[in-house]
């Protein structure tokens, strides 16, 4: 499995019937993420509102969004993949379009989620959109 476009993770939710396989999907999505460096892990690329442990380093150059980051948990890593599939090589113009409420509601994650993973995810699409001029 290779982690591809918001779209193609949108549309691999909707092939499974029940959430437990959906679980299992988010966290092998989780897996597919690159290595974080350790050293990158510090208390201000904590992601603040998770109550998992997030790591998130953004870079902008020449206006591309790129990230590293991380989790100490499964189902959150799987979260963060879904994030670097939408935003991972996006111009900073594009992401104020990206609609990642209605990708979330799509996948099923805003009924399937407690509220405190569901205020995580969010508030890392807060970190991220912070960087939009």
């Amino acid at each position: 499995m290779r982690l591809g476009s918001i779209e193609e993770v949108v549309e691999n939710f909707s092939l499974f019937d029940d959430w437990e396989d959906r679980y299992r999907y988010l966290i092998d999505l989780g897996r597919e993420l690159p290595h974080m460096d350790e050293a990158l892990k510090t208390d201000e690329s904590l992601v603040r509102g998770c109550t998992s442990r997030v790591w998130l380093v953004p870079d902008v150059k020449d206006g591309v969004l790129t990230f590293e980051a991380d989790s100490d948990a499964h189902i959150v890593r799987g979260l963060v993949a879904i994030l670097f599939a939408a935003y991972q090589g996006r111009k900073l113009s594009e992401i104020a379009s990206i609609n990642i409420d209605v990708m979330f509601k799509k996948i099923g994650l805003d009924q399937h989620l407690s509220a405190n993973r569901r205020s995580g995810f969010f508030a890392m699409v807060e970190r991220i959109k912070f960087l939009i001029p």
